[in-house]
């Protein structure tokens, strides 16, 4: 496994920032590469990518998810990823986005761009477009305030 850690600081409350990110589906706006995120219910996710000029698809699950604390996943089907996005109040309108992921590169090209680091540069493009979609907005597109322990739905809110 590789390993990225970024982490972009947005001028929104935490709650804005989280639950912007809980718009699952609202991501291809803003991370580059990423052609469709489908919401198959509370906490499973089928993804489809363009990664290194090669379409690929594959399947995730929330594994916990706090409001205005964290997002956790990993998937269930296809390459090998596994995450976490935690959100860190600063102030009443500035929040840090702290993402932590893992990969599992295939291949020759997929090994030869996670050595020159370019997921590294595409998850910190991607925050910097996060921050500068919500930011423009000022608010969320919506929000999903329930809870996901170990891969349960525990409460929704």
């Amino acid at each position: 496994m590789k390993y990225v850690e970024k982490s972009v600081e947005v001028n929104v409350p935490v709650q804005t920032a989280y639950n912007q990110w809980t718009q699952f589906e609202e991501f291809p706006r803003f991370m580059e590469g990423v052609e469709l995120v489908k919401q198959m219910g509370d906490k499973d996710l089928h993804w489809r990518a363009n990664i290194y000029g090669k379409v690929e698809e594959w399947n995730a699950v929330i594994q916990e998810q706090e409001p205005d604390k964290r997002i956790s996943w990993r998937s269930t089907s296809g390459s090998e990823n596994s995450g976490e996005i935690t959100f860190q109040p600063l102030r009443a309108n500035r929040t840090r986005v702290n993402v932590k992921m893992g990969y599992n590169p295939e291949g020759l090209v997929e090994n030869v761009g996670a050595w020159l680091g370019i997921v590294g540069g595409r998850v910190e493009g991607d925050l910097t477009r996060f921050k500068e979609f919500i930011e423009a907005r000022g608010q969320e597109t919506g929000a999903w305030r329930g809870e996901i322990e170990n891969e349960h739905v525990t409460a929704k809110g």
